[in-house]
């Protein structure tokens, strides 16, 4: 067993090769290194494959450290302080690094999954949550200028759920809400009443919100006389099916009295069982969201009370934050990230929430991160050029970290808004069938003056390392055979973050999960010190005379002949429509003043790009379609290209 080092590596080959001669396995510790917490390997990708050019049999060993990983609702004394996890021996023939990192990958997602907290149940953690930061935490309402302490969100979510499980004995319950006091408060109660709660994207078109509202089987919706008002495209339901929080609460403020004194004194245990509530939850639904991503029709992403806790476990232990911090929560909550990372995660771990229903009035959410000195600001790139255009710097001040995700990161947008904020763009990756989070870039860990090396958390370009737990494959995306990880192919990913299947989508289920990895239906690969690149969405791919062509390469490579700031907003999409000749043909579509496609195809090919990849088809519109989250509306960009202009 040796201890990998920066040092001595020639010294190390020797006793190495020694042991090797005598039949024996060589096992690889974790050296010493400065690293962030969650990180995979304390080892340098250079002295790995330093180690592993010798031709030897080779095991890979993980140390996870549980009880310094701990949810704050956890006690370490509870829970193990190393857990040793060995990966599967590795032959002399193949002891690559790519091989290396994937074996190591496997055993600490073994690790990993002996944690208890994966099996709690999601309604106990906030109440945990709830109870034990009861009065140090809160939720600032910035649209209604209202702060409310965890103990008294908890007593109002304890006696809502109860109202909830008179009127509906269904097992889903939806809410249309946006993010603020009641969104937050509606699903803590449905998930008290032991039923799953059901955010529904109200940006949606009326067929997609009637589809998700028929597969979860809904029969009552929360929501508010405000709202209801405001959104009139919404398919509502007749009144009887709806809950309204502002009708229902003050009807209620003597039990939410009673509840919020009871709830102080009695035992956590006493508790959860006067509400109803089992400490496990494991593979039962917990939260049910709705994607059809920017390409397809609405599915249903069952999320198991397993999945939810484990990510909340996962980032939480890369990000280390304390009671002390804030969280600006202005996603929509039917959005993967707006649910887990700014819902569960502040409320479970006491963290500091201030909400906005809308993430594009930029300048009330700067003036709220200032006033209310916001640590995390989790964003997509559309939502902060919005920062860029119309927040001072000063109003920025307090962020610790800035988190994109949902769409690539373009570079100009990170570059302008540290030279203008001061504060790296750190870009992540997630699916909502990763509950979401499964990749994330972090600031590297501060020096102590000491010997030991600083191992990167953050490279650009990359959408970070694995959040622990993960495992990665990748593929041929033709033939599903395995690759190499440092090679380009489709993503597959592992975890107990990683959702069961679609609801009532066997078809589609088994598509995309297989022997419980998911295929992503992205195309990237891995480096050697566990960075993930992705390199195009195979949806943004298009098959033409055999060979794959990558509509954000020509995206980018069309921006830089017009001359246009990739991180302006988006004047241009690509995208792919059936042709019998060739099987897809390339079709432009256009918000851009002055386009005409015979002079783009000469700058085009003067460029280098290949005759194969321009598109021969311009269509103008007014603007580019975009989903609620910022994303490319892929779908209705498609439509528009095999309608032949826009859609009424």
């Amino acid at each position: 067993v040796f201890e990998a080092n920066e040092k001595n590596l020639s010294s190390f080959q020797k006793e190495v090769s020694a042991s090797v001669s005598k039949g024996e396995y060589v096992v690889f510790v974790p050296g010493k290194a400065k690293i962030r917490s969650g990180t995979l390997t304390s080892v340098s990708s250079e002295t790995l494959s330093f180690l592993l050019k010798g031709d030897v049999p080779t095991i890979g060993l993980y140390v996870d450290h549980p009880a310094s990983e701990k949810l704050t609702i956890e006690e370490a004394k509870m829970l193990k302080s190393a857990v040793l996890s060995f990966g599967n021996p590795l032959p002399k023939e193949k002891t690559e690094l790519a091989d290396y990192q994937e074996e190591l990958l496997l055993a600490a997602q073994a690790a990993f999954n002996t944690r208890p907290a994966l099996e709690m149940n999601l309604a106990y953690a906030l109440l945990m949550g709830l109870k034990k930061h009861g009065t140090q935490s809160h939720v600032f309402d910035g649209f209604q200028v209202k702060e409310t302490p965890f103990d008294k969100l908890l007593a109002a979510a304890i006696v809502l759920s109860k109202v909830i499980r008179q009127e509906t004995q269904k097992d889903r319950v939806g809410v249309v809400l946006p993010p603020g006091t009641g969104g937050l408060l509606a699903n803590i109660a449905v998930l008290f009443a032991g039923k799953t709660p059901v955010n529904l994207n109200f940006t949606a078109g009326e067929s997609s919100i009637k589809s998700a509202m028929e597969q979860a089987d809904l029969d009552r919706l929360i929501t508010a006389d405000p709202f209801v008002r405001k959104t009139q495209r919404f398919p509502w339901p007749p009144t009887r099916q709806l809950i309204f929080l502002e009708r229902t609460l003050p009807q209620l403020k003597a039990k939410i009295a009673l509840w919020l004194i009871a709830s102080k004194f009695m035992p956590l245990g006493a508790l959860a069982n006067a509400i109803g509530i089992s400490k496990t939850g494991g593979d039962e639904e917990a939260v049910l969201l709705f994607t059809s991503g920017s390409s397809g029709e609405p599915k249903g992403v069952a999320l198991t009370h397993r999945n939810v806790m484990a990510n909340v476990n996962q980032f939480s232990s890369r990000l280390r934050m304390g009671s002390q911090d804030s969280v600006l929560g202005c996603l929509p909550l039917f959005h993967s990230f707006g649910c887990t990372v700014t819902m569960w995660y502040p409320v479970i771990e006491g963290i500091n929430l201030v909400t906005y229903p809308t993430p594009l009035e930029t300048p009330k959410l700067a003036e709220l991160i200032e006033e209310k000195q916001v640590s995390l600001l989790v964003a997509t790139p559309t939502f902060l050029r919005g920062y860029l255009r119309k927040a001072k710097r000063e109003q920025l001040s307090s962020l610790q970290l800035v988190v994109t995700g949902a769409e690539k990161l373009p570079a100009k947008i990170a570059e302008d808004f540290e030279k203008k904020f001061g504060k790296p763009v750190l870009e992540g990756y997630g699916l909502t069938e990763t509950s979401p989070v499964s990749n994330v870039n972090l600031p590297d860990p501060a020096s102590t003056g000491g010997p030991e090396p600083i191992l990167p958390s953050h490279r650009r370009g990359s959408v970070g390392q694995l959040i622990p737990g993960m495992a990665l494959r990748i593929t041929d995306p033709d033939t599903d055979e395995p690759m190499s990880i440092h090679q380009s192919g489709m993503i597959w990913l592992s975890g107990p973050n990683v959702f069961p299947g679609y609801l009532n989508m066997e078809e589609k289920s088994k598509e995309v999960i297989k022997e419980g990895w998911l295929k992503t239906g992205d195309i990237g690969r891995m480096d050697g010190d566990g960075f993930l690149y992705i390199e195009g969405r195979l949806s943004r791919f298009s098959k033409i005379a055999g060979e794959m062509v990558p509509h954000e390469t020509i995206e980018d490579s069309i921006n830089r002949e017009l001359g246009v700031d990739s991180g302006n907003e988006r004047q241009i999409a690509i995208v792919g429509i059936p042709d019998e000749s060739k099987g897809e043909a390339l079709v432009l579509i256009s918000a851009a003043s002055s386009l005409e496609a015979t002079d783009l195809r000469y700058r085009l090919l003067e460029a280098g790009l290949p005759s194969l990849w321009i598109p021969k088809q311009i269509i103008k519109v007014q603007e580019i379609p975009h989903l609620a989250s910022g994303k490319l509306d892929i779908k209705h960009c498609q439509a528009i290209a095999k309608n032949g202009g826009e859609l009424e």
